[in-house]
């Protein structure tokens, strides 16, 4: 079990630790103190922060801007779905003082990395104002699908979330570096009033298309779908690394000859064979959505132009249609 996560309370100033002693600014300090102890910190530096996904790493260099830049784990298009740590991830997760990470449901990979790394651990997906969605089974989706099965770990892909996020990654930074606690605490303002005129302009792109039935690869993107209304008809599959049944494929095939769905997404991270099969038997139009940014160059910029990607491909695919 992971023991070192940390929350954070929406009156608080700065996170709180789950354990017994709490403090979080404190152990914060101390650890950062002893890594300088042991020169594994230059007294002067800022300390190291990890993150591991783009899209979080994106919002975590977004706040550090003019401190310094926060590592990545997973980069290129690599999928968090069947990611295994190379030596070199260890040595990051143990370098760190600090972990920004969505959760144990998103990277599983960390289950057993995370129990002896010496950082604290900052779980997104428990940060205040996060909102969760159920994820969704593969096949057809019907009218009570958003109402079962676990949660869906991919909170990043609704605005509102990236604005919590974004809030909080600010109070666990400044709470282990306070000497850059003004400027976190600017540049999450900053990065909140564009994340809102972000959230606005996509809605605008995407009211055109709310209407249009679709498909996607895999259940990523319930949190973009339920913020902007979207229609999304199903998913080939729950899980990338599960195999798909005849049966489902069959359904999917007979959906699509219905008219229920006009585009189909595949994503860079997977082998376009499935959709392949679908798109030989029916000639749907096929886009590509991609959840992590896969193409795009690691930074602050990256969420929204990930964001953006998004509304443009559903847009050009869905807007044929009319």
């Amino acid at each position: 079990m992971r023991s070192k996560k940390a929350n954070v309370d929406s009156h608080a100033t700065m996170p709180r630790i789950v354990g017994e002693n709490g403090g979080m600014m404190m152990r914060l300090r101390a650890f950062f103190l002893s890594l300088i102890l042991i020169g594994l910190v230059p007294a002067s530096a800022t300390p190291v922060i990890l993150a591991t996904l783009k899209p979080v790493h994106s919002l975590v260099a977004g706040v550090m801007a003019g401190a310094g830049t926060p590592e990545l784990l997973i980069g290129g298009a690599l999928s968090e779905h069947s990611y295994e740590l190379k030596p070199s991830d260890a040595r990051k997760l143990q370098a760190a003082a600090l972990i920004f990470e969505i959760g144990p449901d998103m990277e599983t990979y960390l289950s057993g990395a995370l129990s002896s790394a010496r950082a604290k651990v900052i779980v997104l997906e428990e940060m205040p104002g996060v909102q969760r969605q159920p994820a969704r089974h593969g096949g057809l989706w019907g009218e009570d699908d958003d109402a079962h099965g676990p949660r869906d770990p991919h909170i990043w892909l609704d605005p509102q979330n990236a604005i919590a996020m974004t809030r909080a990654i600010a109070v666990a930074l400044a709470a282990g570096d306070p000497a850059h606690a003004a400027l976190y605490h600017a540049n999450a303002a900053k990065r909140v009033t564009e994340l809102m005129a972000l959230d606005k302009e996509i809605a605008a792109a995407l009211a055109p298309v709310r209407a249009e039935p679709y498909l996607v690869f895999h259940d990523a993107y319930h949190y973009f779908e339920a913020r902007y209304g979207l229609k999304p008809a199903g998913a080939i599959t729950v899980s990338p690394e599960r195999p798909v049944g005849a049966r489902r494929l069959a359904a999917l095939r007979q959906a699509v000859l219905q008219g229920k769905a006009v585009c189909l997404f595949r994503e860079p991270q997977f082998p376009p064979k499935l959709i392949e099969t679908l798109d030989a038997d029916t000639k749907i139009r096929v886009g590509v959505l991609d959840p992590l940014g896969a193409e795009l160059e690691p930074g602050p910029g990256l969420y929204p132009a990930l964001m953006r990607h998004l509304a443009q491909s559903l847009t050009q695919c869905l807007g044929k249609n009319r």
